[in-house]
């Protein structure tokens, strides 16, 4: 089952100097019937101000992950991490028994897209951890690369507590890419820019995406080129 949840579907808030969409309930947005997708449980596309952000706060038994696709974000936390992200980088953190961050736009100028996820952890009682990776984008054309993964694993990887791995891929003009996967899985896919059409039948424009159940192989083109993230769920 391929179920479609238009951009607009989403609740907006916007606090000046944040702006965000939220997919899932979270915050001030409560819905009973959209709590998770699997161990999904936010989807958070935020727009911050220069020169501002989250200050200290804490999280715990979550893995967060986090993916910038404009601008920069700093990350500090009580473990006395401190990175820079930026586009081509993701963050993986583990809240684990607990732990304190800050998620701050560094820029004077430039505005910081960035998509922040949670899940939750295939076991409690974690160590809280922290990791930072870059991909290569030339990688994504045309292509379904992972970044995220427990399954996968390389350097260029970050490693998560669930089964599951986030792709990222940029499917160029009047392209198409499958992709297969074991029974009882789940598949989440969120369109970053562009358009998509799955399985000849449902179609997505930017910011839309689909939670998908019972289905196992998912074909995947695009007409005009397309900028996508897909999550393979247990």
């Amino acid at each position: 089952m391929i179920k479609i949840y238009p951009a607009e579907s989403r609740y907006t808030t916007d606090h000046g100097w944040l702006k965000s969409n939220f997919s899932f309930s979270f915050a001030e947005y409560y819905d009973p019937n959209n709590l998770s997708f699997g161990p999904m449980r936010v989807l958070n596309d935020d727009f911050i101000k220069p020169q501002t952000g989250f200050g200290m706060h804490p999280h715990q038994e979550m893995e967060i992950v986090s993916i910038v696709l404009k601008g920069q974000l700093k990350h500090e936390d009580s473990a006395g991490n401190s990175e820079i992200i930026y586009p081509g980088e993701v963050q993986r953190m583990t809240a684990g028994t607990g732990i304190l961050h800050s998620e701050i736009n560094p820029s004077s100028t430039e505005e910081v897209n960035l998509l922040q996820l949670w899940f939750m952890p295939s076991v409690r009682g974690l160590t809280p951890s922290y990791e930072q990776k870059a991909y290569n984008p030339k990688a994504l054309r045309n292509h379904l690369l992972p970044v995220v993964s427990n399954v996968h694993q390389s350097e260029e990887i970050a490693f998560i507590h669930q089964d599951m791995t986030i792709y990222l891929s940029k499917l160029e003009e009047n392209q198409k890419i499958s992709f297969i996967q074991e029974v009882n899985r789940r598949i989440f896919l969120f369109v970053i820019e562009g358009d998509l059409t799955l399985n000849q039948a449902h179609k997505l424009k930017q910011r839309d995406s689909a939670r998908i159940t019972e289905l196992s192989n998912l074909e995947i083109q695009t007409d005009s080129g397309a900028f996508f993230m897909l999550i393979d769920l247990p």
